[in-house]
């Protein structure tokens, strides 16, 4: 299985320090972002990881991480021009993913588990697209993708309800397979101009390839001022206690 970390856009929300650094490389807590996905990848067995980023900063970005080695593990990088879309920037992995199963993760997404059982459930469940669930509240359902359950089934899929009727968020955590690429291809943008995960998460759907596995431990995203405050909160909490 291989990897896909996605550090790539200009960072609008968190500028401006954006302005003089990638927002993958600002800190939560004790290290930069971007560290806490290779750390995920990394818990699942995966050593082989394709970082998508910008043209913003984009060698910040690789003159800090490298070839991996000081990761253990070996970095590939690509550079996305122009914003389009999680899609978008999933699509760019095709020649690297090859035939593999493989993670994909947006680069402002922090857990604190191992990836590994859900890799061992993905593997032996069929699907062909699983998606990672935390149980959140209104507000963070409010401006997050939200899957609707009946059971352990997935019924539904809403971007950013104004009225959610489940908090279930659905992590930027993706388990996927290389049949993801044809769905891309054909994937229209939407009313923002970009192609959306959620039109992905529904093809899936249809054809009853879609899976979902739910965290035990905190998620935390850092995409905005006052989600990177409250991810270098908890995560510092965290840390301390020894529970990260």
């Amino acid at each position: 299985m291989k990897g896909v970390i996605l550090a790539g856009g200009t960072g609008s929300r968190l500028f401006p320090l954006t302005k003089v650094s990638n927002k993958h490389l600002l800190p939560v807590y004790n290290r930069p972002m971007i560290y806490y996905p290779i750390n995920m990848l990394k818990s699942a067995g995966v050593s082989e990881i394709l970082v998508i980023t910008g043209t913003y900063h984009a060698g910040d970005i690789f003159s800090h991480l490298g070839s991996g080695k000081d990761f253990g593990v070996n970095f590939t990088f690509r550079v996305q021009d122009n914003a389009g879309g999680i899609p978008s920037a999933i699509g760019l992995a095709e020649d690297f993913i090859g035939g593999h199963k493989f993670i994909s993760i947006n680069g402002d997404n922090i857990i604190f588990e191992s990836l590994k059982p859900f890799v061992g459930k993905f593997e032996n469940s069929g699907a062909e697209m699983q998606i990672i669930l935390f149980e959140g509240n209104r507000e963070t359902a409010q401006k997050s993708g939200v899957a609707v359950l009946e059971g352990d089934k997935i019924v539904d899929l809403v971007e950013k309800p104004l009225e959610p009727t489940s908090n279930n968020i659905i992590a930027g955590i993706y388990f996927l397979t290389p049949s993801v690429f044809k769905i891309i291809r054909e994937l229209k943008p939407s009313e923002r101009g970009e192609t959306e995960i959620t039109d992905v998460q529904k093809e899936y759907l249809k054809i009853g390839k879609l899976n979902a596995a739910k965290l035990s431990k905190e998620w935390l995203d850092a995409g905005d001022f006052d989600d990177l405050l409250n991810a270098n909160l908890i995560t510092k909490n965290i840390v301390e206690s020894g529970k990260g």
